[in-house]
């Protein structure tokens, strides 16, 4: 694999930023928050400018380049020049490439290779400083939890929030729109954590509301898709899935998986608190012969 000073080619610069997220220093981490909010224009333009974007020093800036591998700023920016050159391939050649993608495959055999393949990529690129940070704050009983999801990703807030609900106290999802979103702005404070799902074709209201909500103290929880949601720039934790699918349609099954593990992460951080609240609510209902968790 040919080499652009220290780094491999083959290792695209939002990976490796991903990839070593929790080896940043706060500083630098502003630098890659910022980075990837606006990728990769942000890296495109001078240290200066970057710095100037991230809030932080342009020494700040160098030490995050060098801190990712590579021997400095003009060799950071030509690994990523070449991958602004890769993405902009004609479209005959994207629709070419699709078409290979397939080859002689029968149709469910390649819907289900897609899915396989987008979940796997999924979790090979989600941060795990992020992921972790994520599950602190879901599980800190201290925090109340606001959910708030757009027009198809609502799904997956409600999904999260009924199995939060079953683990913990303090959760909400909030619908779009109404009162119910203003009162949590309202109300929103250090001691709250808004998850806000925001996938692309990302929403004004959405961006509007988590932007307030930080500005308010509160701590946000991001999932989005992989090209990141404009809300990336103020979130403690972003979680970025594939959205590629065999149809027009964006997929949320990545997201799905991500969502999933956000549930098992809590429950083993939670511990033996979920399970007594688990056992009391099977206590507490009417049908007690039926498990809370069927569905």
């Amino acid at each position: 694999m040919a080499e652009v000073g220290r780094v491999a080619v083959g290792a695209t610069v939002q990976r490796r930023v991903q990839d070593r997220m929790d080896e940043l220093s706060a500083g630098e981490r502003k630098v890659a928050r910022t980075l990837l909010a606006t990728y990769p224009a942000a890296g495109l333009e001078s240290a200066a400018d970057l710095a100037k974007r991230a809030n932080v020093s342009t020494p700040t800036v160098l030490r995050f380049v060098t801190r990712l591998g590579y021997q400095g700023y003009p060799d950071f920016q030509r690994v990523l020049i070449r991958e602004v050159h890769e993405r902009m391939g004609s479209p005959l050649a994207q629709y070419d490439e699709q078409e290979a993608r397939r080859g002689g495959q029968q149709f469910l055999p390649y819907v289900s290779s897609t899915f396989v393949g987008t979940v796997k990529e999924t979790f090979d690129n989600v941060p795990r400083h992020d992921f972790l940070r994520a599950v602190d704050l879901l599980a800190d009983s201290r925090r109340q939890i606001r959910l708030i999801g757009g027009r198809f990703s609502h799904v997956l807030a409600e999904y999260l929030a009924a199995h939060l609900h079953i683990m913990r106290t303090d959760v909400m999802c909030l619908t779009e729109g109404g009162m119910a979103r203003a009162g949590a702005l309202l109300d929103a404070s250090r001691k709250d954590v808004f998850v806000v799902f925001d996938y692309r074709r990302y929403q004004p209201a959405t961006i509007e509301l988590a932007t307030a909500a930080a500005a308010a103290g509160a701590s946000v929880v991001l999932l989005t898709d992989q090209y990141l949601s404009p809300i990336a720039d103020i979130a403690e934790a972003v979680l970025p899935a594939r959205v590629d699918a065999p149809s027009p349609f964006d997929s949320l099954v990545p997201a799905m998986a991500l969502v999933e593990s956000l549930v098992a992460g809590v429950s083993d951080k939670l511990g033996d608190t979920a399970r007594k609240r688990v056992r009391r609510l099977e206590e507490l209902r009417p049908d007690a012969g039926e498990s809370i968790a069927s569905s």
